[in-house]
């Protein structure tokens, strides 16, 4: 029970802190629902094309404004010298990781929340019997995301080039779950159901459990570096 006070403690003050400042959260919208819409306009409405290429740039908006939320996640505390303080506290470090992973996860689910009407708007998409099995594709990808992200965030938060470095190091870990839900995705926006996105969303799954130990494992390592 304290270790779950403790991991949503950090949690809190992290989201308090987002809601008071709003600058990771709203650059993070604004960058996702602006990819959107421009690429939106590459394509003529209702064309296969599009539909065809819809998948991948639903995801390249959310994971590239997953990117600027992870590149700020531990930034605050290292920049104000409170990452020291966080160590001394007397809690295990994975209380630290998953704090901020799930911090990372709510920031964002909520541009999830907020790009996903716009795309389905301006892409002509619908997915009325197939909602269910889209948050679950969005879900499990956006946990392993989030997973890794953490992780790496708190690796290339004391390099100099962070901003740079934090994409390099994630983009080619993530990549496998990154395929999976595009395809995943597709099959949903063909109708397939299901049936169709179950041997993706298993591999999505698989991926989660595997990159959420390790990074349990590792992350006292990195974070003492």
């Amino acid at each position: 029970m304290k270790y779950l006070q403790a991991v949503l403690a950090i949690t809190y003050k992290d989201l308090i802190s987002e809601f008071r400042s709003r600058e990771s959260l709203s650059s993070m919208l604004m960058f996702s629902i602006l990819v959107v819409i421009i690429f939106s306009f590459s394509f003529d409405p209702g064309s296969g094309y599009a539909t065809e290429a819809a998948p991948g740039i639903l995801w390249v908006s959310i994971a590239f404004a997953g990117i600027i939320g992870l590149n700020r996640s531990f930034v605050y505390e290292a920049d104000k010298g409170c990452l020291h303080g966080l160590l001394l506290t007397p809690i295990d470090r994975s209380v630290i990781y998953f704090g901020k992973m799930l911090s990372n996860i709510i920031f964002l689910f909520i541009v999830e929340i907020f790009t996903l009407p716009v795309f389905l708007l301006f892409f002509n998409l619908e997915i009325q019997n197939a909602v269910l099995p889209l948050l679950s594709v969005l879900f499990t990808a956006s946990l392993g995301f989030s997973a890794v992200g953490t992780l790496l965030s708190a690796m290339a938060v004391n390099t100099k080039t962070r901003d740079v470095m934090l994409p390099i190091l994630l983009f080619p870990v993530f990549i496998p779950i990154l395929l999976a839900a595009v395809n995943a995705t597709r099959s949903i926006f063909l109708g397939d159901g299901w049936d169709g996105i179950s041997t993706w969303l298993n591999i999505i799954i698989s991926f989660d459990v595997i990159f959420l130990a390790l990074c349990y494992i590792l992350f006292e390592y990195v974070i003492d570096e």
